[in-house]
């Protein structure tokens, strides 16, 4: 009964962590209308690497050159995967439902990019999932003309270096303490943001109280206190079901879009949406939940 409520806690946490993530695509729309994007990276990680050094202290004298590194590797990932994103929401075209959506085709591209680094064949459920994926996102993203908008782009390219980002972790963490592996990378995150926002941004004169509240949000909520919530969970919760709860990140992203206005409901966004949250769980689940159990 015991290991049942830990399950159960474990689930309520990675729930918790996707509804987070859910909510902070609005946000970081709402933010860009204040402060310019490099700028909105450079202050979410400094401030969540802030507060995993602050918290995980102790950890730090772990510290070697393989932890910089490959943290440093990690964190240009990182950047360049929420900086296409962020780009791509600056698109008044790109709502925040649509970047959720776009954003979430890593899970569909991850077994592909794995082939190429392990040799590992992806079998027919990842090929499946592409190809009902790339039709979802034709109906998501495609205009009357047939053609893309430049902010759908960008994010889908976010989507790819998110991808990216998930192998080298993998590869990473296997023998290091990923917490503290992951402070690195929030540093690094944070410094290449920073670099790129000083030399082609333009500091804004005044942030409201309302875009502070929201940047602070994105720092130690959807960085830092999501991600615990996702590690925490995962230890205790099985891969497929937790990355069937993850995966609902776009719903979460697309349904607060809807809810606050953001995002007007079409038939073929819903068809979209619909065909690539299908593609997220073909590729993550195998559909081994349709098998009976006896």
């Amino acid at each position: 009964m015991k290991n049942l409520s830990i399950s159960f806690k474990a689930k309520i946490a990675i729930f918790a962590a996707t509804l987070i993530w859910g909510i902070s695509f609005v946000f970081m729309e709402t933010s860009l209308s204040e402060v310019p994007p490099n700028m909105i990276i450079g202050i979410r990680f400094t401030l969540a690497a802030l507060m995993l050094a602050i918290i995980f202290f102790k950890r730090l004298k772990q510290t070697n050159r393989q932890y910089i590194i490959q943290g440093g590797l990690l964190g240009l990932f990182l950047y360049a995967a929420y900086a296409f994103q962020t780009l791509g929401l600056n698109d008044p075209i790109t709502t925040p439902g649509k970047n959720a959506f776009l954003t979430a085709i890593y899970c569909v591209i991850v077994p592909f990019l794995y082939w190429i680094v392990k040799r590992k064949r992806p079998d027919i459920y990842n090929f499946v999932a592409a190809f009902v994926c790339i039709i979802g996102i034709g109906f998501v993203s495609l205009n009357i003309n047939f053609t893309m908008g430049k902010g759908d782009v960008l994010t889908i390219i976010g989507g790819f270096m998110f991808a990216v980002h998930l192998i080298f972790v993998a590869e990473f963490t296997k023998d290091k303490d990923a917490i503290l592996i992951t402070l690195y990378q929030f540093v690094f995150c944070a410094i290449f943001a920073w670099i790129f926002s000083l030399f082609t941004e333009k500091a804004p004169t005044s942030i409201s109280t309302g875009a502070i509240w929201q940047l602070l949000f994105l720092a130690f909520i959807a960085t830092g206190v999501a991600l615990l919530l996702q590690n925490v969970g995962q230890k205790y919760t099985n891969p497929q079901t937790a990355s069937i709860i993850l995966s609902l990140e776009s719903v979460f992203g697309a349904l607060f879009s809807i809810i606050l206005g953001y995002d007007g409901i079409t038939v073929p966004k819903i068809i979209g949406f619909v065909l690539i949250f299908i593609a997220i769980i073909i590729s993550e689940t195998k559909l081994t939940f349709l098998s009976s159990k006896k």
